[in-house]
């Protein structure tokens, strides 16, 4: 299977974080929050476009992921997903909108590229 996506998983998002066992992970970030409660455990992973599609059905409302291959991104919400150019940024009108229409933050949709 060619894992030519990376992308950020953040566990808390998932209906059921044993989905997060099949996955080739890269990285771990845990947020510093000083709550445990309010932490969010951020995996770093590689994984083919059949994964996305997999991770899509497991994704929490109000919450997203996102994959990238270059500068290509692939967004995913709980039903919606966006493809579009991270330096293109007249190409993320549409998912900003879904976004904000879902109450998450602008300082959330920055949709990062690089490892964590």
């Amino acid at each position: 299977m060619n894992k030519e996506y990376t992308g950020i998983i953040v566990e808390e998002s998932l209906d059921d974080n044993r989905i997060l066992n099949s996955l080739d992970f890269k990285n771990l970030h845990i947020s510093l929050a000083e709550n445990p409660l309010d932490r969010w455990h951020m995996y770093q992973v590689n994984v083919s476009k059949e994964e996305i599609l997999e991770l899509s059905k497991h994704i929490l409302e109000n919450w997203y992921m996102h994959f990238w291959a270059g500068t290509d991104i692939i967004a995913v919400f709980k039903d919606k997903t966006f493809e579009f150019n991270y330096d293109a940024k007249d190409t993320w009108t549409e998912v900003l909108k879904y976004g904000h229409s879902l109450g998450i933050p602008e300082e959330q949709l920055d949709f990062p590229i690089q490892d964590l």
